[in-house]
């Protein structure tokens, strides 16, 4: 009787709270999956929009009043709000599942700087995406 071995080179990454498993790249017969977005990212950053949208209408007055009205706390709305000054190829990145490991959404929440030039340089280091509509990479 003949014994066969078989190795199967992988990672186990964790995204959005679920494992997946990724294959090397290049690796024969290995159909590569689209990366799936972060849901508690995606949901955090169209919350922050839609909050960012209701104060622009005028709906309402200041951050506490909204928060009141949302019941949710004004710190927590404000962080939110935070994400809506993030460049718009990280927001896209995020949207389309190709963020880098080290954007989770807890690490947003913490804070991110305001300028985009900022963003790029420190912030997202290890980030390895581009804007489509203008060429720049971060």
């Amino acid at each position: 009787m003949t014994s066969l071995t078989v190795h199967v080179p992988l990672a186990i990454r964790r995204r959005g709270g679920r494992k997946r498993v990724v294959a090397p790249e290049g690796a024969p017969g290995v159909t590569v999956l689209a990366c799936r977005a972060d849901p508690a990212l995606v949901k955090a950053l169209a919350r922050g929009f839609r909050y960012r949208k209701l104060l622009d209408q005028g709906r309402y007055a200041s951050i506490t009043e909204m928060a009141a009205a949302e019941k949710i706390d004004r710190g927590y709305l404000g962080r939110l709000l935070q994400l809506t000054l993030l460049a718009p190829e990280i927001v896209e990145a995020i949207l389309d599942g190709r963020q880098p490991e080290g954007v989770t959404l807890p690490g947003l929440m913490e804070g991110v700087p305001v300028g985009w030039g900022e963003q790029r340089g420190g912030f997202c280091k290890t980030a390895q995406f581009s804007y489509r509509g203008a060429g720049a990479s971060l």
